[in-house]
């Protein structure tokens, strides 16, 4: 195929010429010149016309010449104003091409996927949620036997395709594995001997355990956590990579074993300098207080570290509400403890205090209005509303003890990672 010659724009009009090929040789110039008349014939038509819809746009995109910029604008707006495709277009190389395209994609319905074949590309995908607003919420399990507690999962996990059909799953509360019936669960139970997450225990008192688990070492486990953790958080998207990661869970102890409550992971080298991953607390322990445990946990391993510590963005719903409240009762009361000693105290010197970072300070208290700028200086100033609900709470924990990490009681040393240990041992 010959090109076209250039000393003859006029021929581009032919169809014979691929649009691309042409592009590349021919003149800008001698495209560009009949572009007045279709920008006369798109207001004259304006009226009694139908817009394109997207999918003839995409089309006729990809038959328009990727080296002038400035002819993919104007067509951008010609398009949205232009009659039919059966219209001539001069500016069109491809014309048959283009009105082909266009019928047959104004012909064919919307692209939907079914139910099981969205299940089928998420399960086989790496990605959880590929398609944040859709396809990861759809629900595929219906209800899990986790324990002696039934859960409604709340967002899509690629559990295996089998397990969608059953009416209910069993979960083991000690090794997570998963099973579809009552008589395979049950063989499982008589020969599982696990009565506690597979790691070190780091922390106990009277209240809870906390296991720190790698996850290169105990990839199976850590994974059966993912797929758990996934049925209630819908910004997760890693579930098969874990050896980057650790866990450090929390249990409550009783005479048949550890049981899951919640946990955070933590990443092995974090470049952003952050302290959680991911966290979750499981719907049958939520509003008890187990959320505020698993975030202080966090601070002290930081402040254990020498580092300031800020969980990775963006945060879940729930995990802001909880990360805010947190943040907000440490800094109150700190400032109040400073308003009593008549001492003057700086962001760095409250975000060094609370292993926190300088930025989700400020973040904070701007967003409880605690900055004020007064004669030429910024100052930090508590709101009476805010002091009469520290009290309040206060006066609550009286009559209700609140459940604190006793940093004393935490035997962890930062674990050194070599570049073999912190990804996949290929």
């Amino acid at each position: 195929m010959e090109w076209p010659n250039p000393e003859k724009p006029k021929d581009g009009k032919k169809a014979s010429a691929p649009a691309v090929k042409k592009a590349a040789t021919a003149p800008k110039k001698g495209q560009k010149r009949p572009a007045p008349p279709t920008r006369e014939e798109s207001i004259a038509s304006e009226g009694g016309a139908t817009p394109h819809p997207w999918t003839e746009f995409v089309a006729t995109q990809n038959s328009t010449p990727s080296a002038d910029g400035n002819e993919k604008l104007t067509l951008t707006l010609d398009l949205d104003v232009t009659p039919g495709a059966e219209d001539d277009d001069p500016m069109d190389v491809d014309v048959e091409e283009s009105v082909s395209q266009a019928i047959s994609a104004k012909a064919q319905p919307p692209e939907q996927f079914s139910r099981e074949e969205e299940i089928e590309k998420l399960r086989t995908g790496g990605s959880m949620t590929q398609n944040q607003a859709e396809i990861s919420r759809i629900r595929n399990i219906s209800r899990v036997q986790f324990g002696k507690f039934d859960l409604y999962p709340w967002y899509f996990s690629p559990y295996p395709e089998i397990f969608t059909q059953e009416d209910l799953m069993y979960i083991c509360e000690f090794c997570l594995c998963y099973y579809g019936d009552v008589k395979s669960f049950g063989r499982h139970r008589q020969k599982c001997t696990l009565l506690h997450p597979p790691g070190n225990e780091i922390y106990r008192d009277d209240y809870v355990s906390f296991f720190e688990i790698d996850g290169k070492r105990q990839r199976t486990w850590c994974r059966n956590l993912c797929l758990l953790s996934k049925m209630f958080l819908d910004h997760k998207t890693l579930y098969y990579d874990v050896d980057p990661f650790l866990f450090y869970v929390m249990t409550t102890r009783d005479e048949k074993g550890c049981h899951l409550v919640g946990y955070f992971s933590k990443e092995k080298e974090s470049a952003d300098g952050y302290n959680v991953a991911c966290i979750l607390t499981l719907p049958q322990f939520q509003r008890k207080g187990y959320g505020r445990l698993l975030i202080q946990f966090s601070y002290e391993l930081s402040k254990i570290e020498g580092k300031l510590g800020s969980p990775e963005k963006p945060l879940s719903d729930l995990g802001l509400l909880s990360y805010r409240q947190y943040w907000t009762e440490n800094l109150v009361e700190i400032l109040l403890e400073h308003n009593e000693r008549e001492e003057r105290c700086s962001i760095e010197q409250l975000a060094s205090l609370l292993a926190m970072t300088p930025t989700d300070v400020e973040s904070t208290m701007q967003a409880l209005k605690m900055q004020v700028y007064h004669k030429g200086e910024h100052k930090i100033v508590l709101p009476t509303h805010l002091i009469n609900k520290h009290e309040a709470l206060k006066e609550k924990y009286k009559t209700k003890p609140k459940r604190l990490i006793v940093a004393e009681r935490i035997q962890w040393k930062p674990p050194v990672f070599t570049a073999s240990n912190r990804t996949w041992g290929w």
